[in-house]
């Protein structure tokens, strides 16, 4: 089970790519959001479809840190099933493309490692598995706001 936890918990193995593992992380949702959209019948399969990967992932990722966090340790830089899913989260309700995919995954990006608005605190509050996931949860629901008043703007003024 531990195996299965550290493949899963990795995101199918990329948290051990040495340099940057949340970038990869967050990278892996990229090609996995772009299939839900080009095989979804509908906006609305396509957001149920990302709803369901939040949670599964979300819990997964729960699940994986509870297997290796003991030989790990607390949060270890491996484990990027979280961005994984604060991905899913940035793109839920998004009207898909590329330029939003892009900059979706920048502000996702910007917010889990900058770490603004209370996102920080999350991590000093307590250390459970629920933390390690709970702080790109959050990245993602930030950069998901962001990026819909970013979408309103740009269709107002045009």
């Amino acid at each position: 089970m531990e195996k299965l936890a550290k493949f899963l918990g990795t995101s199918f193995g990329v948290g051990f790519i040495p340099g940057a593992p949340g970038t990869y992380g967050a990278l892996v949702a990229l090609p996995i959001i772009w299939s839900f959209h080009h095989f979804s019948s509908s906006w609305n399969q396509y957001n149920y479809i990302l709803i369901a990967s939040i949670l599964i992932s979300y819990f997964v990722g729960v699940w994986a840190c509870g297997k290796v966090v003991p030989s790990w340790g607390h949060d270890p830089s491996k484990i990027v099933i979280d961005e994984t899913c604060g991905m899913f989260i940035t793109m839920l309700a998004i009207d898909f493309n590329f330029i939003n995919l892009i900059t979706g995954f920048i502000l996702f990006r910007v917010f889990d490692i900058l770490k603004p608005f209370g996102i920080r605190k999350i991590d000093q509050i307590t250390s459970t598995n629920h933390t390690v996931m709970l702080d790109d949860v959050l990245a993602g629901i930030y950069a998901n706001v962001v990026l819909q008043v970013f979408i309103k703007l740009l269709s107002f003024a045009s």
